[in-house]
């Protein structure tokens, strides 16, 4: 049985609060990319992350500020792992992360249905702005590649979408 302590508690909430480097309205606890904070002795602390895809280009910058926050924590030896399996999916987003990225303009992803997979394309994208279902797709592809850009047809409002995945 593996427990965990009281202070790799405290370093899980610490590495959690790190903003993510494309969305700093998201906590990388929020958006769901901490798989584990391990205390391997005194003073050396392992940090797994699931990056949003293979290849992110923030991973490393995530990396970079985990280490930075964890130092100024008084831990000198810290080693973050990027973790590919199980694969990151955008159910891994919190209810409060899905509520602050439509607070600040960004469609949250919708849920995947029982689990089978992302929902189909085709269906509709709530607009962040005034709520219409009436929105179309512009481009698969927005400021990230785990967004598209949308405009809603209601109130003409362009905007991202963080895409099922």
């Amino acid at each position: 049985m593996v427990t965990t302590t009281a202070l790799e508690d405290e370093l899980r909430k610490a590495v959690g609060a790190v903003p993510d480097p494309e969305l700093p309205v998201l906590s990388l606890e929020e958006l769901g990319i901490v798989r584990g904070v391990h205390l391997l002795g005194p003073g050396r602390v392992e940090v797994e992350l699931t990056p949003t895809y293979t290849g992110c280009p923030a991973i490393d910058t995530m990396a970079a500020d985990v280490t930075r926050v964890l130092r100024d924590r008084g831990i000198p030896e810290v080693s973050v792992r990027t973790v590919l399996s199980p694969a990151w999916s955008t159910d891994a987003i919190s209810a409060e992360g899905r509520r602050k990225l439509a607070e600040f303009g960004i469609a949250p992803p919708r849920p995947t249905r029982d689990g089978a997979g992302p929902v189909a394309v085709g269906l509709s994208v709530r607009c962040p702005h005034c709520g219409s279902l009436d929105t179309t797709l512009l481009s698969r592809f927005s400021s990230t590649a785990c967004k598209a850009l949308r405009r809603c047809e209601s109130c003409r409002e362009p905007f991202d979408h963080f895409k099922e995945l």
